[in-house]
């Protein structure tokens, strides 16, 4: 078996790879980017209310101090104590001007030390989190699975290599199907972990289970038991069948998914509350039809909660304005549509939560 360590003799050269960098022609763009997302990462919220009460000067003062006393408290011991030698012997003088240039030459050698420590633990991570991804990718079902009398489009986006929300199709025997769209609060690794988990068993417990309300109540019995205190999911779950346009579905904590009647948008039911709040949580079945063309849309937050480089959300209004100008396309028209919108609309700016959509059309 080959070493996974093992890395390919035919890496790029250096100068291909500096060449390439300056092509670009994106160099200020990313820079700006990674400062704010490095500010947004090491401030704490009271420390942005002090920011608006000084002056410009003292706020990049106060910034470049935080941030250099974050990335030092984030260190090991054993790094700290380094960098701070390194920073020492950079700045020393000494009376003899070679004894100098050696302390500066060595320090410089001490940081150059640290930060390869840090990049390495950084690629470490990154290659387990890209693990993940592949893993939660091949967990995701196909994009526009078949259901004979309908047209099925699924989507999923994490904000990070891994998310926490959840998108899935099941064909439980001939003639019933269902779709699922969850929530775990929070993102990154431990909301992947937790939806993976609720993934393997809402497949296992939903064929065996008629009725929904029952199924989402042994749902938040085992994620109540198994999950991590103050961590919760919400979820969306419903069942079609083939040919009819009758759905049944249940919500447990989920945002109301939207019905394209035409050009009228109505609301499902609100539903119970999200897995993992309450033992003693009850579940109640919805029941809905959806004529020919009709569609339903079920989606997670990361749509509405998009937000731009200004800060501003994407926002329930600009999302029913514009599902009354693209009710007539297919279901992977519409899905492909609203996605470009969202990235339209945030542009540069990091997206701050995972992106799920299910689209459902009446054919």
């Amino acid at each position: 078996m080959a070493n996974p360590n093992t890395r390919s003799d035919n890496e790029p050269k250096i100068r291909h790879v500096l060449r390439d960098d300056l092509s670009r022609g994106d160099f200020w763009s990313t820079l700006r980017r990674d400062f704010r997302e490095l500010k947004e990462f090491m401030l704490t919220d009271e420390r942005r209310k002090r920011l608006n009460e000084m002056s410009r000067v003292k706020q990049w003062l106060s910034i470049a101090w935080w941030l250099l006393k974050g990335l030092i408290l984030k260190l090991t011991p054993a790094r700290r104590l380094l960098l701070l030698l390194g920073v020492f012997l950079v700045v020393i003088h000494a009376n003899n001007q070679g004894e100098s240039q050696q302390y500066h030459i060595l320090g410089g050698l001490i940081l150059l030390f640290v930060l390869m420590l840090e990049l390495k633990d950084k690629l470490i991570a990154r290659e387990e989190l890209e693990a993940g991804h592949v893993v939660q990718k091949a967990l995701m079902p196909e994009r526009t699975p078949f259901v004979p009398g309908w047209k099925l489009w699924l989507f999923t986006r994490s904000a990070n290599e891994v998310g926490g929300d959840l998108v899935d199709f099941m064909q439980l025997n001939e003639n019933r199907f269902a779709v699922a769209v969850g929530d775990v609060a929070g993102k990154g690794l431990r909301a992947a972990l937790l939806m993976a988990k609720l993934q393997a068993t809402l497949r296992a417990l939903a064929p065996d289970f008629s009725s929904l309300g029952e199924l989402a109540a042994k749902l938040n019995q085992i994620f109540c038991r198994d999950s991590l205190p103050n961590i919760f999911a919400s979820l969306f779950y419903l069942e079609l069948q083939a040919e009819s346009g009758s759905l049944r579905a249940v919500n447990a904590g989920h945002f109301p998914p939207l019905v394209l009647r035409g050009l009228q948008i109505e609301k499902m039911e609100k539903g119970g509350m999200a897995l993992g709040l309450s033992t003693a949580a009850t579940f109640s079945e919805q029941a809905t039809t959806l004529q020919k063309d009709d569609i339903l849309l079920v989606y997670s937050d990361g749509l509405t909660e998009a937000r731009n480089e200004q800060g501003d959300f994407f926002g329930e209004r600009r999302l029913l304005d514009l599902l009354s100008l693209l009710s007539q396309l297919s279901a992977e028209e519409l899905g492909n549509r609203l996605v470009a919108e969202v990235d339209r609309f945030t542009g540069e700016a990091r997206a701050n939560d995972d992106l799920s959509i299910a689209l459902l059309k009446r054919v």
